[in-house]
């Protein structure tokens, strides 16, 4: 590798990259645009950041390198851990190679004692994501075992405090943080899926930091295994993120010539976790895969009907729908043989001749002749053992030696890394969507793998598994190119982008009780756009938590992402489907804005009050909900600010609900909202709204109110 080091720029991120003596070159910088750098203050740069030897350390102080490895001196988690048969432990690669282009560049490295060779990528996108994989070969001539690749990032000194989330079925992405210390705080999935406690995104910044404010930077990886991310902070050096999947025994054993890579690990920073998640949803939005279509309101029949598939109920429920302007019908469970309940059936996806003795043409030309698209459930990677499928053949089963893994949700899983299950499984999906007008399916994950071997060789199964499905998904869409899937699993247990690559939007939870769902939808949110994002509007008494709340909440927290209906909407009140369509059309009025536009949160003092919005990507016009989640700590409550609007334009604050009126317990009106409802809207600029804010109404706990911001013509 040339002397010189690197320096990478693009959509706001610079990188630095050092060379090193040994190894991979050191990321020494990943932040804010430098701007333009010449080769002597590039130079000058790099030497700043150079640490003096100290006692009791390594001759050569060891950086945070791209692949920091124990042969260059470093002493924290490394980079690659593999062996030949408990031989070339310790690998050093030298004959550095670069070749850059643009703000990306491929780096490659080679041992020729350990017969390896690594080559890393590392890329900026358009909105300024660092998006980093490595990629080991075995070039000798016997086996080599991964146990562990990593992708590293570093943090600036800054960065004191942690944000990560947890979470379990029905209560995903619960925010929780510590202090950056010295150590390792480290999460590991080994569900076979990233899981419900999994953690979107690993963010550390400075102390405090908001959704508005303090520098902050996270690391998100793209894969729908198992997976591995830490941050950590060594008494030798600064912090670092770091990212790869995990790996079991013997599940990655590379012959000669074959090579493993790492899944892509994007990293994103802001000035806020608004400006960090802002990268990720435009790095989405410029996909060529990603939805440009408006996104159809969906009404999902599950809480509606669950097993109860009685057509003439369904097709009350489609005529409803589709009079409230729904758009997309799906049928969830139980369509298919065998399947009265969740304890048998999974696994034979035939049409239930009992059931639908005419196919499901009644049901779908119905819908279709109502104005609505079709939509079907499938849970391809699951099998009941009272299933056919499973009977004729137990060997498709992933399973340990002997014996079947305990059952989750009465069900096993199938493995897809069998080639003869995958091919039964692709002809099936495509064998129904061939003979019928589906436009969408809803695709589930119902359990976390558990002792998930490959029964013909008792060799761990989850990376063949996950590769399996994602060939298995792009087939399907190669087959279908105008299909839409949505990707579920037991809620929101597998929310990455690596699914996302391959689906048109993930189901945030099982759970729509909307104080949970303002929680969930929040963080999920860091990563996922909110076009990306079921949000469904439920019955008046919540299934997973007996919370009830009234229709204008549970309909105005919802309005931001992918809009839906989850609820028996066949006997609705004329009152609750004049309110229920009145939220309806004005989603469809605003989805151009809400799926396109800038996501933002404010940093709000009392944690009961939630005010959050989209902004428009001309910041001509807004969309904000305020919610409050309980009683709040000040009465009347303060001032609500609103961050992302263009701070020289004159915006008209107006009610995106009129008919809402002045909610909650207030025994006066509130000036502005009266004016508003009078007519006479107020008129501020947005570094006014920003800076100073509007006074808060007083609300009962649950309620919301959405507030419309339009710039006025200069």
């Amino acid at each position: 590798m040339t002397s010189a080091p690197l320096h990478l720029s693009r959509g706001g991120t610079s990188v630095v990259l050092e060379p090193q003596p040994h190894g991979l070159p050191a990321l020494i910088y990943w932040g804010p645009d430098l701007g333009a750098l010449g080769a002597a203050e590039l130079a000058g740069v790099v030497r700043a950041q150079q640490p003096q030897r100290v006692s009791g350390g390594i001759d050569v102080p060891a950086r945070t390198g791209m692949l920091p490895l124990e042969s260059v001196g470093w002493q924290g988690t490394p980079g690659l851990v593999g062996d030949r048969g408990g031989t070339h432990l310790h690998p050093r690669f030298d004959g550095i190679t670069v070749e850059q282009q643009d703000a990306a560049v491929l780096i490659e490295g080679h041992d020729d004692v350990a017969g390896l060779t690594v080559t890393a990528h590392l890329a900026l996108t358009a909105s300024g994501l660092i998006g980093q994989r490595i990629v080991l070969t075995n070039t000798g001539s016997g086996p080599y075992e991964v146990r562990a690749l990593r992708v590293f990032l570093p943090l600036p000194p800054s960065a004191t405090e942690i944000l990560d989330t947890t979470g379990r079925h029905l209560r995903e992405r619960s925010p929780q943080r510590s202090a950056l210390t010295a150590g390792t705080h480290a999460r590991t999935s080994r569900r076979g899926r990233p899981g419900a406690d999994a953690t979107v995104l690993l963010a550390a910044g400075v102390a405090g930091f908001g959704f508005e404010h303090g520098a902050v930077h996270g690391v998100h990886v793209a894969w729908s295994g198992n997976q591995h991310v830490l941050v950590e902070k060594t008494p030798a050096g600064p912090a670092y993120l770091a990212a790869g999947e995990e790996l079991s025994p013997g599940e990655v054993v590379l012959g000669p010539g074959e090579s493993y890579s790492t899944p892509e690990v994007l990293g994103s920073w802001g000035n806020g976790l608004n400006e960090l998640s802002s990268r990720f949803h435009a790095h989405l939005r410029s996909r060529s895969v990603h939805p440009r279509r408006p996104r159809p309101v969906t009404l999902n029949t599950w809480e509606a009907v669950y097993f109860d598939l009685d057509l003439p109920r369904l097709l009350a429920l489609a005529d409803r729908a589709a009079a409230l302007g729904v758009e997309r019908f799906v049928l969830d469970d139980g369509w298919f043989r065998g399947r009265r309940d969740d304890t048998s059936g999974l696994g034979d996806w035939y049409v239930d001749e009992t059931v639908w003795p005419d196919g499901l043409a009644p049901i779908i030309d119905h819908v279709r002749r109502a104005g609505m698209e079709f939509g079907l459930w499938f849970e391809p990677e699951m099998v009941n053992p009272d299933s056919d499928l499973a009977r004729a053949h137990p060997d498709w089963i992933l399973r340990p030696e002997g014996r079947l893994p305990l059952p989750g949700r009465q069900q096993q899983v199938l493995n897809l890394g069998h080639p003869e299950a995958y091919a039964y499984i692709l002809e099936r999906l495509d064998d129904i969507l061939s003979a019928n007008e589906i436009a969408y399916v809803k695709w589930d994950h119902n359990r976390d793998l558990l002792e998930a071997a490959d029964a013909r060789t008792g060799q761990a199964g989850v990376h063949r598994h996950v590769q399996a499905l994602y060939r298995l998904l792009d087939e399907l869409r190669r087959r279908h190119p105008r299909l839409e899937i949505e990707s579920c699993a037991s809620g929101g247990a597998r929310v990455d982008l690596g699914i996302l690559a391959r689906t048109d939007r993930i189901w945030t939870s099982d759970c729509i009780d909307p104080i949970e769902r303002l929680v969930n939808q929040k963080y999920t949110g860091l990563v996922v756009p909110p076009e990306l994002m079921g949000m469904h509007v439920g019955g008046p008494v919540s299934h997973s938590t007996g919370r009830a709340h009234t229709l204008p909440f549970r309909a105005g927290t919802a309005i931001f992402g992918h809009y839906g209906i989850e609820w028996d909407i066949s006997d609705l009140s004329a009152g609750d489907a004049e309110v229920l369509g009145r939220y309806v059309r004005l989603h469809r009025a605003r989805r151009e804005d809400l799926h396109a536009g800038t996501v933002v949160h404010a940093d709000l003092a009392d944690p009961a009050m939630d005010l959050r919005g989209t902004v428009s990507g001309d910041r001509s016009r807004a969309l904000f909900g305020y919610s409050l989640t309980g009683s709040s700590a000040s009465y009347p409550p303060g001032a609500l600010t609103f961050p992302g609007l263009d701070p020289d334009a004159l915006y008209v604050v107006d009610l995106a609900v009129p008919e809402e009126g002045h909610p909650g317990n207030g025994q006066s009106p509130l000036p502005w909202l009266q004016a508003a409802l009078d007519g006479a809207p107020l008129r501020l600029s947005g570094r006014v709204l920003q800076q100073v804010g509007l006074q808060a109404p007083v609300l009962l706990p649950e309620q919301t109110l959405l507030i419309e911001l339009r710039a006025e013509a200069p």
